[in-house]
C-alpha cells in the first residue's frame, strides 16, 4: 500500500510539470521566437494545435487529479477545520493549492513513518504509571477541594502519556536565555557519563559555538555525547558545526531529514522539543532553543522573553526515555541499559509529571492536559503563549472558565515572526474579550515563553504552544509541577510580564480597521495548514 502511495505522489509531480509547461510556453508566446523557421518548415501551426490539444487533455487530467486529491483529505483529516481548509484553498486556488498540499498537508504516511517509534515505548514506565494510576484511583489523598484538580490532571497523564507522577524532585525555573545557557553551560561542564541534548533550532552563532566546544571538550574527555537535532527547524547549521562534532567523538543525528521528493511529509511532524539530560539527574526542558536570538540579540526581535526548567531527580527519568526513544527513531540504536537511569540521592517532594506528545501517540495528551487544567480551575487561568490558536475544544474552554467567573489571562506578543500565526492569534482575540478573558499584548520585546499557571497548585513549563501545529503534528513535550514553590515563582515572572504589558480593550478591539479584520481572517483559515 505504502508503494501505491509513494507512486501517487510522484504521478503528482509528474503531472504538474507537464501540466505548467505547455501553460508557461504558449501564455508567452515563446514559439513565435522561432516563428521564422518554423513557418518555413510549415511547423509551427500543427506544433501550435497539439500543445492546445495536450493543454487539454492535461487540464481534464489535473482537474481530475485535484479532486482526487480532495477526497483523499476528506477522508483522512479529522479536524474538521483542517479539513475544510485544505478543501478551500485547493478549490479556490487549484495550482497553489495543489503545490502547498504537496509540500505541506500529505498525511498519508504518518502511521507508517511513526510505527516503530509507537512499538518502542518504555514497558517499565508503562507499568509503573499504571500502578500509580490505581493507587491514585483508590486513595483519598487528593479527592478533597483544591487538591482535586491535582487527582485528575495526575489520573489523565497517567492515562493518555503513560507518565508517571515521580516524587523525588527538585525544579528551578530559569527567566530567559541568560539564566537558562549559564545554568546549562555549567552542568554541561560537569557531566561524567554521557550528555543527551536534542533540540528544534540549533545556530551556528555564538552561543551555539560555545554548547559545541563544551560537547567536544566532554567528548573528548571520554563522556558520551548524543545530540538529536531537527532537521527542518536547524537546516541552517551546517556541515562544518556537525562535522566538528562528529570529529570529536558527538554522535549526531538529524530527525526526519528534510529531502526534497519526500518534502510534503517532512516538513510537517517536526520534533519541537527541547531536551538536555546530563548523566542521568539533570534535565532541562522548555522554550529555548539554542541561538543568540534567544540572548535577545536579534536586531528583528530585541529582548527575547523565554522560560525553562531544570530538574533535578525522578522525573528526569521521564526526559531521558523521550530522548531514547527519540534516539532509537533516528539510529534504530536501542539504548535501554539501566545505566543511563542511575540510582537517585534525595532532592525533595516536588511532584513533577512529564507529558510528551506527537503524531505518534495515541492521546493528545498535553492538549487534553491543558484542556482539564483550564475546565477544572478554581480561581485562575494564566498562560503565556507566541501562538494563540485553540481548536474548539480549547476555544470553548477558555471562554467557558472566563465565563464562570476565572481570571484567565493570556500574554502574546506585539510583534510577528511568523505572520500566519500571528493574524491568526488575532483572530480569536475579540470573542475571547468578549467572554471575559483578559489579553495582554507583550511589548518590551518578543515573547516566546511556553508557560501556564492555575490557581496556586500546578504550573507547566515545556515546549507546546497553543496552537495546532502543537497539539496535532510536532513531537512536543512539557512538565507539569505540583508545587506551591514554584507555582508562587511562576507567578512572579507573569507579574513582572504583565508590566510590560498592554491589556487589550474589547470596545477597542471589535471596532478596528477592515484591513486588520481581512488579515486575521486569512491567518485563521491559513493557520491549520501553515
Amino acid at each position: 500500500m505504502s508503494k501505491i502511495k509513494n507512486y501517487f505522489l510522484g504521478i503528482a509531480i509528474i503531472l504538474f510539470v507537464v501540466y505548467v509547461v505547455p501553460n508557461f510556453l504558449l501564455d508567452l508566446n515563446i514559439l513565435y521566437l522561432f516563428g521564422d523557421n518554423l513557418n518555413q518548415a510549415g511547423l509551427l501551426g500543427m506544433i501550435r494545435e497539439f500543445m492546445f490539444h495536450f493543454r487539454s487533455i492535461l487540464s481534464f487530467l489535473f482537474t481530475l487529479y485535484t479532486i482526487s486529491i480532495a477526497i483523499i483529505i476528506f477522508i483522512e483529516n479529522k479536524d474538521p477545520q483542517t479539513t475544510i481548509t485544505w478543501l478551500l484553498v485547493l478549490f479556490i486556488f487549484p495550482v497553489v493549492g495543489f503545490i502547498l498540499y504537496l509540500f505541506l498537508g500529505q498525511n498519508i504516511r504518518k502511521k507508517k513513518i511513526f510505527q516503530k517509534e509507537e512499538n518502542i515505548r518504555s514497558k517499565s514506565l508503562e507499568d509503573i504509571a499504571e500502578i500509580q494510576l490505581n493507587a491514585v484511583q483508590e486513595d483519598n489523598i487528593f479527592s478533597e477541594g483544591k487538591h482535586s484538580l491535582k487527582k485528575k490532571l495526575i489520573s489523565l497523564i497517567l492515562n493518555n502519556s503513560k507518565s508517571p507522577v515521580t516524587m523525588n524532585n527538585r525544579s528551578k525555573i530559569l527567566t530567559n536565555g541568560k539564566d537558562k545557557f549559564k545554568e546549562l553551560k555549567k552542568d554541561l561542564s560537569r557531566a561524567k557519563h554521557h550528555i543527551h541534548i536534542e533540540y528544534f533550532i540549533i545556530k551556528n552563532d555564538k552561543i551555539g559555538n560555545e554548547i559545541k566546544d563544551i560537547l567536544i571538550k566532554k567528548a573528548k574527555e571520554g563522556v558520551e555525547v548524543r545530540l538529536i537535532y531537527d532537521s527542518a527547524g536547524s537546516w541552517r547549521l551546517g556541515k562544518k558545526y556537525i562535522n566538528s562534532l562528529k570529529e570529536a567523538g558527538v554522535e549526531v543525528e538529524s530527525y526526519l531529514p528534510v529531502f526534497l521528493p519526500g518534502l510534503s511529509r517532512d516538513i510537517n511532524y517536526r520534533n519541537h522539543r527541547k531536551i538536555v539530560v546530563i548523566d542521568g539527574k539533570k534535565g532541562f526542558t522548555g522554550g529555548i532553543n539554542i541561538g543568540d536570538e534567544y540572548l535577545g540579540k536579534s536586531k528583528k526581535f530585541g529582548f527575547w522573553r523565554d522560560t525553562h526548567i531544570k530538574i533535578e531527580g525522578e522525573a528526569v527519568y521521564a526526559l531521558q526515555n523521550i530522548f531514547l526513544n527519540d534516539w532509537y527513531f533516528c539510529t534504530k540504536e536501542s539504548l535501554d541499559e539501566l545505566k543511563y537511569f542511575p540510582k537517585l540521592k534525595y532532592y525533595g517532594e516536588q511532584l513533577i509529571q512529564i507529558a510528551s506528545s506527537g503524531p505518534d501517540t495515541e492521546w493528545e495528551s498535553i492538549m487534553q492536559s491543558y484542556f482539564s487544567l483550564i475546565t477544572y480551575a478554581n480561581d485562575r487561568v494564566w498562560i503565556t503563549t507566541p501562538y494563540l490558536i485553540p481548536n474548539e475544544s480549547m476555544n470553548v474552554a477558555l471562554r467557558t472558565a472566563a465565563l464562570s467567573g476565572i481570571d484567565v489571562r493570556i500574554i502574546i506578543p506585539d510583534i510577528a515572526d511568523h505572520l500566519t500565526a500571528f493574524w491568526g492569534s488575532r483572530s480569536y482575540v475579540e470573542e475571547l474579550l468578549k467572554a471575559g478573558v483578559k489579553i495582554y499584548r507583550y511589548e518590551k520585546g518578543f515573547v516566546h515563553a511556553k508557560t501556564l499557571l492555575v490557581d496556586d497548585l500546578v504550573a507547566s513549563v515545556g515546549t507546546a504552544n497553543l496552537d495546532n501545529r502543537s497539539f496535532h503534528i510536532n513531537f512536543e513535550v512539557n512538565a507539569f509541577v505540583y508545587d506551591r514553590e514554584v507555582a508562587s515563582r511562576l507567578e512572579c515572572d507573569f507579574l513582572n510580564d504583565f508590566k510590560n504589558c498592554n491589556r487589550i480593550n474589547y470596545e477597542e478591539y471589535k471596532n478596528r480597521g477592515v484591513l486588520q479584520k481581512l488579515k486575521e481572517a486569512i491567518g485563521r483559515i491559513l493557520s491549520p495548514i501553515l
